[in-house]
């Protein structure tokens, strides 16, 4: 969960640090961010391919095909963060033709440049992480990305705002820090790995140009489908966030400030997707089903047991939460920032209501995916979130209708479908292997 919350955790220090510089640069860290993440869903998702694997090798006692599954799904993570970049630098002129305010526009292309060139040391590292988790070593990971946010906070001080010496170099230093902290993430944790007895002979001495065609097809079977069900969830909330810049700079930052503090309790969630990945490749790599269901369903009611607490946390501290992304005593802006946390006060109230279902969806995902069932969950995310949840957004978003929590609830009406829908799957699934084997 920690490692999974360091991720955010920079994008939270940058939301911080720059909505003290005012609505308009917070509104830009926002629309640059909005294809960071998803980039991000791309190679985080495809990333995902790797754990299962490597799980269920150790459970075989198999290094042969563990070492394999590892080098494939570096070299397949590392050409994808390339290939992300490119793909954001040719798709940054879609900003000026999506009706956002122009000052924001302004602002966010050289923060995009800079955080884009992230994905390549970021994608890599998950490749790392993911192996990592595989191998139930999950402290390394954390090690990393507590590490990197401690160099983001410092670097992101110095930078914005022009301390000890340093150019004031507003949100483009954010963008600096979090470039800066994701490489020194990257080889720190593969320091780790490359001294640890039970890694160190999976990352040393990687043969990265010599491939197998099987290995590749058999990663890109789970990673692609993987990487599609985060694409359809991120891209829904990036949607979230045209649709609100479609209604001003306030509306657009009050809901960046939304979606970030529920981006942070969503990776609680699914860090213990990744728990229950690991577990459930265990166990199938063991055929022993009856604990897998077992194992799987003491994680979804740990997760649940969470989503609660943050609900209430949500509904409790709603009006204080967006205080903390913005400067109260500044005189000359306070008309705007005031507006931005009265709506981000509202939408916190959404949020609360949707942490049981964006929870359960991603536990039940993660458990799929150790599994190794890729495709019918990928159709239900897709219809989940864009057959039913994007409309909803589109109708109720509009200025003339409910707004910005209009659009809110959309989300909370596609989260809730792919939560009930994946856990059918899953209870099917389960089900069906024990009698099958009960069976035999």
């Amino acid at each position: 969960m920690l490692g999974m919350l360091g991720h955010t955790f920079v994008s939270l220090v940058d939301n911080i640090m720059v909505g003290q510089l005012g609505s308009a640069e917070l509104a830009a860290v926002s629309l640059g961010n909005s294809f960071i993440f998803i980039a991000m869903s791309l190679g985080i998702g495809f990333s995902t391919a790797i754990t299962p694997l490597i799980a269920e090798a150790d459970s075989e006692g198999n290094f042969k095909n563990g070492k394999s599954a590892f080098k494939h799904g570096l070299f397949l993570c590392t050409n994808l963060g390339i290939t992300l970049f490119l793909l954001i630098l040719l798709a940054k002129p879609l900003m000026s033709l999506m009706d956002q305010p122009e000052e924001v526009v302004l602002l966010a292309r050289p923060y995009l440049d800079i955080v884009a060139f992230s994905l390549i040391p970021l994608i890599s590292f998950q490749a790392f992480k993911q192996f990592s988790d595989g191998l139930s070593m999950t402290r390394f990971p954390m090690y990393a990305t507590i590490f990197a946010n401690i160099i983001n906070i410092i670097l992101n001080y110095v930078l914005i705002f022009g301390k000890f010496g340093f150019p004031e170099l507003g949100i483009v230093g954010a963008g600096i820090g979090t470039l800066v902290a994701r490489v020194l993430m990257l080889f720190l944790l593969w320091y780790f790995l490359s001294r640890h007895h039970k890694s160190r002979a999976y990352v040393r001495e990687l043969k990265l140009l010599k491939l197998e065609r099987r290995m590749i097809r058999k990663i890109n079977h789970l990673g692609l489908p993987s990487a599609m069900q985060m694409f359809f969830e991120v891209a829904i909330f990036t949607a979230a966030i045209w649709l609100s810049g479609l209604l001003g700079k306030n509306a657009q930052a009050a809901n960046q400030i939304a979606l970030n503090l529920s981006s942070m309790t969503f990776m609680v969630a699914m860090g213990l997707g990744v728990a229950a990945m690991v577990r459930v490749g265990n166990q199938k790599g063991l055929r022993a089903f009856s604990e897998l269901r077992r194992i799987a369903f003491s994680i979804f009611l740990l997760g649940l047991g969470f989503a609660c607490v943050f609900a209430l946390l949500f509904y409790i501290f709603h009006n204080d939460l967006p205080t903390i992304y913005v400067d109260m005593d500044n005189p000359i802006d306070l008309k705007d920032t005031s507006e931005v946390v009265s709506i981000a006060s509202k939408l916190l109230l959404a949020a609360a209501i949707f942490q049981l279902s964006d929870s359960l969806q991603v536990m039940v995902l993660g458990a799929l995916r150790g599994m190794q069932d890729v495709k019918i969950p990928t159709l239900i995310t897709f219809v989940s979130y864009w057959v039913i949840g994007f409309p909803i957004c589109y109708v109720l978003g509009k200025e003339d209708a409910l707004g910005s929590f209009g659009i809110w609830i959309g989300l909370i009406v596609g989260l809730t479908a792919a939560g009930i829908l994946l856990y059918l799957r899953f209870d099917y699934l389960t089900n069906r292997l024990i009698s099958q084997k009960s069976n035999d």
